[in-house]
């Protein structure tokens, strides 16, 4: 065996109770299956893999798994005990292009194997996609504008619910958090049912709770920018500094994107957020089939709502009026928002170079 294939490669294809491990040095290949999370279990079937393939012990191991449900704890557990890994985009992996196909664990184990064997020991490029893992302290850090983008949507649904409770009875509702509840009169002037007006105050409840959690990850937030003790609270604090950008956009790019990622190219950058075009041309066939949305669902939205405050805000900026030149002079709904598309993916760019190389895009205005 040559000293290019002295190696064992392993494939793990995770679930809630079991986990697939599928090992192979490019020639063999072993399946075994150990519950999940078993980290004794897992190092004994690499010990008894290297002795299968008649390998020494200090073979060094190369693996890979889809990233899912169980995040980066497990790449972490195998980075501690010398396995080098990579977490794979389960959205880049080949499959058949047949209306059905068999679909297993160990199916799915064993394909992961050749895709790891045609990537590191074959020397295959563009294999499959990989997923950048973040720091234990960077992932922690993103999950707070997360959780308060979660409360908002549930924030938005408890004032729902409780202006279409009221307006089956007749009652035009306005703030549901200061809402008397006790005191509501229907349509014909009576008070409501016991049952209705008991609902409406729990309802209520679950908003004041709800509002007092958004209140205090605010609060945490506006704190770490004020001390930017770390180089992603910098760069927060440094796109907050333009225009149009305000804190939950700036804590949200520096955590989701320019805080930990580093990006090769601009095109790089559009390609995470799933902002750049999809082409259609073979043969005599040429058509575009709109933006590829294989990035950050989190990123895309958030860009393009930054886009519209970008345009009312900083309107004497070389981006908005590329804008207005380009898709607003066609007079068009569709255009503008075909445009608005295309001007979030160009202000994504500009913020990275901004945050990278402290470039500040063409006639922006900063805050005072």
């Amino acid at each position: 065996m040559s000293q290019q294939e002295n190696k064992v490669f392993m494939a793990m294809e995770l679930s809630k109770n079991n986990w697939k491990l599928c090992f192979g040095d490019g020639k063999r290949e072993r399946q075994r299956t150990i519950p999940a999370g078993q980290e004794k279990l897992l190092l004994d079937e690499v010990a008894k893999a290297k002795e299968k393939f008649g390998l020494d012990p200090d073979t060094p191991v190369f693996s890979c798994y889809e990233a899912g449900r169980d995040g980066f704890w497990v790449d972490r557990m195998l980075s501690r005990n010398g396995i080098v890994n990579v977490v794979i985009d389960p959205a880049s992996i080949e499959v058949p292009r047949r209306a059905r196909h068999r679909k297993t664990d160990r199916l799915d184990a064993s394909r992961l194997l050749n895709l790891l064997l045609r990537a590191a020991l074959w020397g295959e490029r563009k294999v499959f996609a990989v997923v950048v893992v973040p720091g234990e302290g960077q992932e922690a850090r993103m999950r707070i504008g997360r959780e308060r983008e979660r409360l908002v949507k549930e924030r938005t649904g408890h004032r729902a619910r409780i202006r279409s409770i009221c307006a089956l009875h007749g009652i035009a509702l306005g703030n549901p958090a200061l809402a008397d509840m006790d005191g509501l009169r229907d349509w014909d002037g009576r008070a409501l049912r016991p049952e209705v007006a008991a609902e409406l105050r729990r309802e209520q409840a679950r908003l004041a709770m709800v509002e007092e959690q958004i209140r205090a990850l605010e609060t945490e937030q506006a704190s770490a920018l004020k001390q930017a003790g770390g180089v992603t609270e910098g760069k927060a604090l440094k796109l907050c500094r333009l225009k149009a950008v305000g804190l939950q956009t700036g804590w949200m790019l520096s955590h989701e994107v320019f805080g930990w990622r580093r990006f090769r190219n601009r095109k790089a950058v559009g390609s995470f957020a799933g902002l750049t075009g999809t082409p259609y041309d073979s043969g005599e066939t040429l058509r575009e089939q709109g933006i590829s949305k294989a990035g950050s669902s989190r990123v895309r939205t958030a860009m393009i709502e930054l886009a519209w405050s970008w345009v009312r805000y900083q309107p004497g900026s070389a981006l908005t009026r590329w804008f207005f030149t380009h898709y607003v002079a066609a007079g068009t709904s569709r255009s503008k928002r075909k445009g608005i598309v295309a001007l979030a993916r160009k202000l994504l760019v500009a913020l990275w170079k901004y945050v990278e190389q402290d470039v500040v895009p063409e006639g922006a205005l900063l805050k005072a």
